[in-house]
């Protein structure tokens, strides 16, 4: 977004002022445009990566201001949580061996913060979602205390006027509330830019939105949240609904979500593209800074469209147009926002380099595509991508597909040959694209978390195996071969912190509750009926209010025609809770104290699990 001096545009009363100033910038654009002022050559590339911080139990560490202070280097930023940082990689040109260079830089940058990480007793890790991010890692002393997000997570909520709703539906289902944008922290990508030739936007354009799904598919890396199973690539819906201005009401709602993949073919010159985002999506921030493209223009300096980035800035398309300036020259670029961090540098690059191939490599009878494909077609493919990774399949030019057959026949053929085209180095070529080959036979990040996650439920409860899967995903990067190589993981004990047991890692979630109007014979009866010793009741705003037992059942089974009438009539109300981040040692000294076989394990007044003395 660049500028991070900015004011909410919402009842500000410099809003004309701002308005006026996106105005001219679009503006300045057409000139830019009209006048061929655009850099065409040489092409470049750049690359944006995102990456989490873990302390020594691998759980979020919220180090990252100290982190980034020690590393002391213009390439390393801030990101909305305290438990990610973003390194922005020099922008090289395309050819030679310009992606091993990249990687190279890549991976300096990387041990130069793991070295300042290090010092804090902090791990860094590559992943689309990190596994052991939980709901109370989503709270505002989570986030980073720059004015930029504070405006950010303001704007939308009172838009939106209520909390957000996520709901992600895969093999397990997240149906969850929560009050700020937080949830757009979980998400880490690796973010890669390709300049292009704007006189050729309409083409280009609608062929980076053609190629998203089968390219999405081979290099999905995060299918899981809160330890459930959701999408290969759950990114793509979490964050769309993390930054959701659309409330829910009773009207059909048309409008889209600001992150989005769009909803019809580009049609026309890049300004057209701005002009088509400024008109669905309201601007949500203003800056001081006084801008005004037109007056540079005049005297010969290149405007920088500070207004329009902005606004830019704000709209969060999958692949997303830009404007930039480099060495006193104007250029556009397409910024890919679909490939998630991680597994490892190596397989970074290689997705970087298989979708700048596809883009360079399109054969001409792909121009004009808006003529031959049908655009709700290629949006299904990318969603489908989401889901389903490397098991799914794409319509392409009127067939049904299966996105290894689509890769292996068509897509990293047109690779090799747009790269070479380009007198990218062979070597370089080989190398990487050989990963995508060798992924396709074997699996990607995506599949070997969820095998992985698998095989470590059989012997471990979920907050171990996402730790042990954290541990294996570190231990995988370290050694820096690409993941089409990594083996399942061992449930090595030794990396699990025995000596400090919180709450969570042994309390049970999927828990059975009552409402206090119910029947309390047959809650009861359902106690019997699954051999439940105690039952949770909770009122009409789903907040704990009572506790049957055990002993409640015997009652009943000695004298069942006693128990009519409502669970309230003869709940436990006098209750003894724990939050989940309380240390096992509490629990046992509560429960022994209080004579107590069970704790309801509590978040304010709502209930989150429940404890007891078989856990322990």
């Amino acid at each position: 977004m660049g500028n991070l001096q900015v004011e909410k545009l919402r009842n500000n009363p410099h809003k004309a002022r701002y308005i006026k100033q996106l105005l001219g910038d679009i503006r300045a654009l057409e000139h830019v445009l009209e006048h061929k002022m655009f850099e065409l050559s040489p092409i470049r590339i750049g690359a944006e990566q995102e990456f989490c911080l873990v302390d020594a139990c691998w759980q979020p560490s919220n180090k990252a201001s100290e982190i980034l202070e020690a590393i002391s280097d213009s390439h390393f930023t801030h990101e909305l949580a305290l438990y990610n940082l973003e390194i922005n990689l020099d922008p090289l040109p395309l050819s030679g061996k310009c992606f091993s260079q990249m990687h190279h830089q890549l991976n300096r940058l990387l041990e130069k913060a793991d070295k300042a990480a290090g010092e804090q007793a902090v791990k860094i890790i590559l992943c689309g979602i990190l596994p052991t991010i939980s709901k109370r890692h989503l709270d505002m002393d989570y986030m980073t205390p720059i004015t930029r997000y504070q405006i950010l997570n303001e704007v939308i909520t009172e838009i939106r006027n209520h909390d957000l709703e996520f709901h992600i539906k895969g093999v397990d289902e997240l149906n969850i509330r929560h009050d700020s944008v937080l949830f757009e922290g979980c998400n880490t990508s690796f973010q890669t830019h390709l300049q292009i030739d704007p006189y050729d936007f309409e083409d280009t354009y609608n062929w980076s939105q053609a190629i998203a799904g089968p390219i999405l598919s081979i290099c999905t890396n995060s299918p899981m949240l809160f330890g459930k199973e959701l999408w290969e690539e759950t990114r793509i819906a979490l964050f769309t609904q993390s930054v959701d201005t659309r409330a829910s009401n009773f009207l059909l709602n048309e409008s889209e979500s600001r992150v989005h993949f769009g909803n019809k073919w580009a049609r026309g010159s890049v300004v057209d593209y701005f002009k088509e985002s400024i008109s669905g999506f309201r601007s949500l921030f203003s800056t001081t800074e006084e801008i005004d493209s037109l007056k540079d223009l005049e005297q010969g300096r290149i405007p920088k469209l500070k207004a329009l980035a902005l606004h830019n800035g704000t709209v969060y398309t999958w692949n997303r147009v830009c404007y930039g300036v480099t060495n006193g020259k104007p250029h556009i670029r397409i910024e890919n926002r679909y490939l998630p961090a991680g597994p490892t540098t190596e397989d970074e690059i290689a997705n970087m380099m298989l979708w700048v191939g596809v883009m360079m490599g399109r054969p001409k009878k792909y121009n004009a595509l808006h003529t031959k494909m049908d655009f709700k077609e290629v949006k299904g493919n990318f969603f489908h991508a989401a889901r389903y990774g490397m098991a799914a399949q794409f319509y392409w030019e009127g067939q049904l597909i299966p996105s290894q057959r689509l890769l292996l026949d068509l897509l990293i053929p047109m690779a090799y040959r747009g790269l070479y085209k380009l007198g990218v180095a062979a070597e370089d070529v080989e190398h990487y694209l050989k990963i995508i080959e060798k992924r396709i036979a074997t699996h990607n990040g995506a599949r070997w978390t969820v095998l992985s996650y698998r095989h470590l439920r059989k012997e471990f409860k979920i907050p171990d195996v996402l730790v042990l899967l954290t541990a294996k995903m570190y231990e995988g990067q370290q050694k820096g071969y690409s993941v089409d190589g990594w083996q399942l993981p061992r449930g090595d004990v030794s990396i699990l912190d025995t000596d400090n047991r919180k709450v969570y890692h042994r309390m049970s979630v999927r828990t059975i509750t009552a409402q206090d109007s119910d029947s309390t014979a047959l809650v009861l009866k359902m106690m019997q009926w699954k051999n439940i010793h105690h039952v949770p009741i909770l009122n009409d705003d789903l907040d704990l209010v009572g506790l049957l037992t055990w002993t409640d059942l015997k009652a009943y089974l000695k004298e069942p025609d006693k128990f009519d009438g409502r669970v309230s009539e003869r709940m436990k109300t006098e209750l003894h809770t724990i939050r989940q981040d309380e240390s096992l040692d509490r629990a046992k000294e509560l429960m022994e104290s209080k004579a107590i076989n069970c704790l309801p394990v509590v978040h304010g007044k709502k209930l989150v699990g429940i404890i007891t003395s078989r856990d322990l």
